[in-house]
């Protein structure tokens, strides 16, 4: 056994909490452990509920202006760490270190913007009918709220869930993705160093399904919000049905990237690259088809093929384009998915594919890939495929493709390039999606809303809007004669 592998512990009641068992966390690019995961029992995830639950009185009747200031510091704590942090899930997520250290930034900056919406919040004072009668309207936090994010953005998740949630008077119980679960645990400690009262902040980890329901299904914890497949989503949407529990959910998506006749070509092909391949294509609201005018479908195909070959592989540390996909798992999930979309005669523009060999042999690696497809039904245009594989279809017009657009189970994300005006004022409406992306890249801002319709997920984070979802509303009607 490795000395120099950390294992680390969960974080229940600020206290460090070790397990007997545990299990190993491995690079995805090379295979290497780079820490041991603490696989927490059902006593444990009792025990971060109860401490939750213990602290909460305590942190919801703390001051507005003390929760702002203790969030803003762990949000500094985490720039103080930044480095440490990003090679942290480079390491055990595998995108390159550049991408990982945006990824700290928007941790830092979810917490920093949530602790700013402190000083507004506020309730409604509403006319009554009555004499001498007012209607107070008040928000109050929910209570123990579980925490539950995905493997692709195992940090910022954390962040952008953590920040309205405590913000808001909330008590939170984290439970860090059994695949990337090392960046959660660590981002515990650093709450524990600012002074978070013990209890308010919780992270456990161990086997996901088991764990998770029973989080969502304890009778002591209040809202759930989770970031994750639809598969998931299903299943705690029926985990917590019994206690008609509160739930904000982001799924899973197929965004389309549709292009006109009249659009900038090469602003079209620099966005549609990076938000197909942007973190492996490991990412919700990524351009996951395309739909392209026929008059410029080949001019775009030409180049977007081009600038796809040019994109580089490699050691994440060393900053390339593509890092690898998460798990082998993945990795013929989605050569699966490509095979499929052959078989249903999509046309190859640009073969890539697994690399088993080489400098790639011991991680799992899968290589940029471009298609054409004939058939609107093609499965690669169906289902999601959340990696380095995009294909094409032609349309005649912006009709056709909002049709084709809005034929999907998912409803997170829509991009659209044009320079015709009436086209853009008719997409908020025509494109039945929760996030537009109108003439650029994705990349949604902390003060916007992200928010998925249809089988995309329920609810929404970011914002005011995301904000106020993590308080429940209060009406008092008040008379004094």
């Amino acid at each position: 056994m490795n000395d120099q592998i950390k294992t680390y512990t969960m974080t229940i009641g600020g206290k460090p909490v070790a397990t007997s068992e545990h299990k190993d966390i491995t690079n995805p690019a090379t295979g290497a452990v780079v820490g041991r995961m603490p696989m927490g029992s059902r006593a444990d995830l009792d025990a971060a509920v109860a401490a939750a639950r213990a602290a909460f009185p305590g942190w919801a009747a703390t001051p507005d202006a003390k929760r702002k200031e203790l969030c803003h510091a762990v949000a500094a704590k985490i720039e103080e760490h930044s480095e440490e942090i990003a090679a942290l899930i480079t390491a055990e997520q595998g995108k390159p270190i550049g991408q990982a250290r945006g990824e700290v930034a928007a941790c830092a900056e979810f917490l920093s913007h949530a602790a700013s919406g402190a000083r507004r919040i506020s309730g409604d004072i509403v006319a009554s009918d009555n004499r001498n009668e007012e209607i107070h309207i008040r928000r109050h936090p929910y209570g123990v709220v579980v925490a539950l994010t995905a493997w692709n953005y195992p940090a910022a998740l954390a962040g952008r869930k953590a920040g309205p949630a405590l913000v808001a008077g909330n008590t939170l119980v984290l439970m860090s993705h059994e695949l990337t679960p090392l960046s959660g645990l660590f981002l515990a400690r650093l709450a524990e160093q600012v002074g978070l009262p013990a209890g308010v902040f919780n992270v456990v980890t161990g086997r996901g399904p088991t764990m998770g329901a029973a989080l969502v299904s304890s009778p002591e914890t209040d809202l759930v919000t989770m970031t994750g497949s639809l598969r998931a989503g299903r299943d705690i949407y029926a985990a917590g049905a019994a206690d008609l529990k509160v739930l904000r959910l982001e799924l899973g998506g197929k965004a389309p990237f549709i292009v006109m006749e009249d659009a900038d070509i090469d602003a079209a092909v620099d966005a549609a690259v990076a938000a197909r391949f942007t973190n492996c294509g490991q990412i919700c609201p990524c351009n996951e088809r395309m739909y392209l005018h026929r008059a410029i479908a080949d001019s775009f195909l030409e180049r977007f093929v081009a600038k796809t070959r040019a994109l580089t592989m490699g050691d994440p540390m060393q900053n390339p384009d593509l890092g690898p996909k998460i798990s082998a798992v993945e990795v013929d999930k989605v050569a699966a998915m490509v095979a499929a979309g052959r078989a249903a005669g999509d046309e190859v523009l640009l073969a890539g594919g697994p690399r088993p060999d080489g400098a790639f042999a011991q991680g799992h690696w899968y290589a940029p890939t471009v298609l054409e497809s004939r058939d609107a039904q093609s499965p690669l245009l169906r289902d999601e495929i959340f990696g380095p594989v995009i294909s094409a279809l032609r349309v005649d017009g912006f009709d056709e493709a909002v049709a084709l657009a809005n034929a999907s189970r998912f409803g997170l994300s829509a991009y659209l390039f044009t320079e015709d005006r009436h086209r853009l004022m008719r997409a908020p409406a025509a494109l039945k999606f929760g996030e537009l992306y109108l003439n650029r890249s994705n990349g949604e801002q902390v003060q916007g809303f992200h928010t998925g319709w249809r089988h995309s997920g329920l609810g929404g984070e970011d914002g005011a809007y995301g904000f106020d979802g993590y308080f429940r509303k209060q009406t008092a009607y008040s008379t004094w004669a």
